[in-house]
């Protein structure tokens, strides 16, 4: 070989070194500045704990009820917080009525208060139902004996008597929440709902009745899925007399599961 053809032969090999080590630069570049993988991007940094499961409705609490811009008694706010931020709803949408105002609050399952609305109440003011009243015919109820009870109520979906849809509160009470049915002329169903006053929305036998847009949009899309919570506040007695578990507040709370029933009033 002669002394030319050497020096083009290392020529040509140092020229393709030169062009693998560029090669290689550019290849390692690209690498560099590729964008990584979605889970590699989204991944925590090391010093940052991964989220662990999401709570299941049972367990999720808020710190407090939600109530945006609706104005509730002292005594509805109490127990709405302590139904979401305390638990005792369990993660399950949950209502309460506060018979002294007679208005219904409706919550979600993380306590926001959904909607709120009046309601006629039993006639009779008191707190509790008279033993076997559910067995008995509207006919033979007295007029003393007509009350909506108070209390924690599991709350259960079904039908009436006109197979009309009803959210149960107390079953063996017959008691439920249901459209108003304004089909005594001389009870003034619509008009007492539509009054700004309390003092003459007890008319009914015990049962809680609502606005029908009011349970055709808020109360039967919700309860009618599961089973929810329902706090009925008291007429007479005290939160301390009622509810179980309120802080600071003794035991005289009850859940009552409900099922179908063919009476309603």
């Amino acid at each position: 070989m002669s002394d030319a053809t050497a020096a083009r032969i290392t020529a040509l090999l140092v020229l393709a070194g030169v062009f693998a080590l560029a090669l290689g630069a550019s290849v390692g570049w690209r690498a560099a500045t590729r964008t990584p993988p979605l889970a590699a991007a989204v991944a925590p940094p090391a010093s940052t704990p991964a989220p662990g499961p999401l709570h299941s409705p049972v367990t999720a609490a808020r710190a407090q009820a939600v109530f945006g811009m609706h104005k509730v008694s002292a005594d509805v706010r109490r127990l709405a917080d302590w139904a979401a931020g305390g638990g005792d709803a369990r993660g399950q949408p949950f209502m309460i009525v506060d018979k002294k105002a007679a208005k219904v609050h409706v919550f979600d399952a993380i306590g926001r208060l959904t909607g709120t609305a009046p309601v006629l109440l039993g006639l009779a003011r008191g707190d509790d139902s008279v033993p076997g009243i559910g067995q008995r015919k509207l006919a033979e109820v007295h007029p003393f004996e007509r009350t909506t009870p108070a209390g924690r109520f599991v709350t259960q979906p079904g039908r009436n008597l006109a197979d009309e849809p009803v959210v149960w509160i107390d079953y063996d009470a017959a008691v439920s929440m249901h459209r108003v049915r304004a089909t005594v002329a001389s009870e003034r169903r619509l008009a007492r709902l539509a009054s700004p006053s309390a003092a003459d929305n007890r008319i009914s036998y015990g049962c809680i009745n609502v606005p029908a847009s009011f349970y055709d949009t808020v109360v039967w899309p919700v309860f009618s899925v599961a089973p929810g919570i329902a706090y009925v506040l008291p007429d007479r007695k005290s939160l301390r007399e009622v509810f179980v578990d309120l802080p600071d507040v003794d035991d005289s709370a009850q859940a009552v599961t409900t099922r179908t029933r063919s009476r309603a009033s």
